[in-house]
């Protein structure tokens, strides 16, 4: 019987004090395996110029350490957002965290699926959204870092509110190989996915699985939830202490689709709750 590659955890880590001081001297006081991380200011729009030796010197360490890395594009970013300065600096700041992500070495760009904010711009949302992505698409080599899509908590005019609907994004971006997924456990559950049990993980999944390859899931938020299912409410909590409870983990990292599939926590907290959320995420995966 194959054994099955383990999921890699850990957390998304500060940056304040340097990439190898601060973020990876984080990833080791909390024995994180994985690290999401910012490559710019989330809440804005500016894009600071790399510095390459500091990057070099974060890719080496990161290796040393056995650590893969994550970039977060800014939150400000909505592909389908009918306003063309939020969608042109949208365009610029998607391309701008997949050249970071690169010159960090990080595996994966996470953006979240936006919005069309009111419902008579979705067609021309999803128009936009081949339009200006295709390009950026088309220039990624193979070993570039995937761009990955974050499905958000269902509200308003999301352009994806259940996980299956990502199809919609696949099909707008031609089923690009350089286009992976990220699965927020609180973003789903939020939707309407009941991810407490494991018939309902496998709604989840299979609902997904029928239009895209498992290959896709590239990596996992991995948040308990403030807020019952269904609430449309994006409140991340500590691992155990939400409406989802720990034993889902366990279940959705033993799930075929989710071999090897990171999981990275965006719970509140700092160091010592994120040590003790990442050893109960090792516990349960086994």
């Amino acid at each position: 019987m194959a054994t099955q590659v383990k999921n890699r955890i850990g957390a998304h880590v500060p940056t304040s004090g340097g990439l190898v001081k601060r973020a990876l001297g984080y990833a080791k006081t909390i024995e994180a395996e994985t690290i999401q991380i910012f490559a710019s200011n989330p809440r804005g729009w500016a894009m600071p110029d790399a510095n390459p030796a500091a990057d070099a010197d974060f890719r080496e360490s990161a290796a040393a350490m056995d650590i893969t890395t994550y970039v977060h594009a800014p939150f400000l970013i909505n592909l389908g957002s009918p306003t063309e300065g939020t969608y042109e600096n949208s365009l610029a700041s998607t391309e701008y965290a997949l050249r970071r992500s690169r010159e960090l070495g990080a595996l994966g760009a996470v953006i979240h699926t936006g919005s069309a904010v009111k419902e008579e711009f979705v067609d021309q949302a999803w128009k936009q959204i081949h339009n200006g992505m295709m390009p950026i698409l088309e220039n990624l080599k193979d070993e570039d870092p995937f761009l990955l899509l974050e499905p958000t908590a269902g509200q308003g005019q999301s352009l994806v509110k259940k996980l299956e609907e990502l199809v919609k994004y696949f099909e707008a971006l031609e089923f690009h190989p350089k286009v992976g997924i990220c699965i927020d456990t609180c973003h789903v559950f939020a939707a309407g996915h009941d991810i407490t049990t494991k018939k309902g993980i496998d709604l989840m999944l299979s609902g997904l699985l029928a239009h895209v390859p498992s290959d896709r899931i590239k990596l996992v938020h991995a948040n308990d939830s403030m807020d019952i299912c269904g609430a449309l409410k994006d409140r991340h909590q500590s691992i155990g202490e939400g409406h989802i409870g720990q034993k889902p983990f366990q279940m959705l990292m033993e799930h075929p689709a989710m071999a090897g599939v990171p999981f990275v926590l965006e719970t509140p907290g700092e160091e010592l709750e994120h040590g003790g959320e990442v050893k109960i995420l090792k516990k349960l995966r086994g």
